[in-house]
């Protein structure tokens, strides 16, 4: 069952790509704000998770992850990475960039040690406030599901115009400082076949990948419940031989 977070902090949690992680949704509480529609979104599909609520605000959240950084510092147990993601796209906050400069104030303060990352789908970066806010934490992670447009549209569903093109360069705007996440799946969803594992997919997304250079890759797998549910998860054997031809390219990959 496809589920929402309904809390600002929540965790820390275990993650597979980022160690304890303590989680900070900017969304709200009771429904999703996503400009995508992710297929496989643990949060479900926006038309079911829809409401009225809105952002919570910059001030309420800095609260909340202050006294949960105090209450982690007297127990003597600090989050590995405070992650930015929740129900849905964190980037779409109108104050995203103030939320950035509280967490890493409240960071330096009370976890040094611990890393700052932002899980994004990359659609706001033509916002430079959000590209600036991207460039000062550790972990700028953003998805990039397939080098096809009409696969994204399958997958991610966009609310909206969207361009691989488009988003490929932006990212590459970072030179380097950056990780690029893929989800790599397959099944049926609305009646379409749904494949980004082919050769032909990879070879595109593998091209991709070096234009924009992250300094890193992540690929993974479904782990969770999906909103569509007839998907398959990938082996981690083929997300292992994806990976090879990423380091191939002289890009670290890590497979989840």
């Amino acid at each position: 069952m496809t589920k929402l977070y309904t809390e600002i902090i929540y965790g820390p949690v275990h993650s597979r790509r980022l160690g304890v992680s303590l989680g900070v949704n900017l969304l709200p509480l009771h429904s999703k704000l996503c400009s995508f529609d992710c297929i496989y979104c643990e949060c479900g599909w926006n038309a079911e998770r829809r409401g009225t609520a809105s952002f919570n605000p910059r001030e309420t959240v800095a609260e909340a992850l202050e006294v949960q950084l105090q209450k982690m510092a007297s127990e003597g147990v600090l989050p590995d990475v405070i992650t930015f993601a929740g129900n849905g796209e964190p980037t779409m906050h109108p104050d995203f960039e103030g939320v950035i400069d509280d967490t890493l104030r409240l960071r330096d303060n009370y976890a040094p040690q611990a890393k700052v990352s932002v899980l994004s789908n990359a659609t706001q970066l033509h916002r430079e406030s959000v590209c600036r806010a991207l460039r000062r934490v550790d972990n700028n992670i953003l998805k990039l599901d397939s080098a096809f447009d009409a696969t994204v549209k399958a997958i991610n569903k966009p609310c909206g115009a969207y361009r691989v093109a488009d988003v490929v360069e932006r990212i590459a705007s970072f030179e380097g400082d950056c990780i690029v996440q893929t989800m790599f799946l397959r099944g049926e969803c609305d009646g379409c076949k749904i494949d980004n594992t082919t050769v032909e997919e990879v070879e595109a997304w593998l091209e991709l990948v070096r234009r924009a250079a992250p300094r890193s890759v992540m690929v993974y797998s479904i782990d969770r419940d999906t909103p569509c549910r007839t998907l398959e998860k990938v082996p981690r054997e083929e997300l292992q031989s994806i990976a090879a031809k990423v380091e191939k390219l002289g890009i670290t990959c890590s497979v989840a």
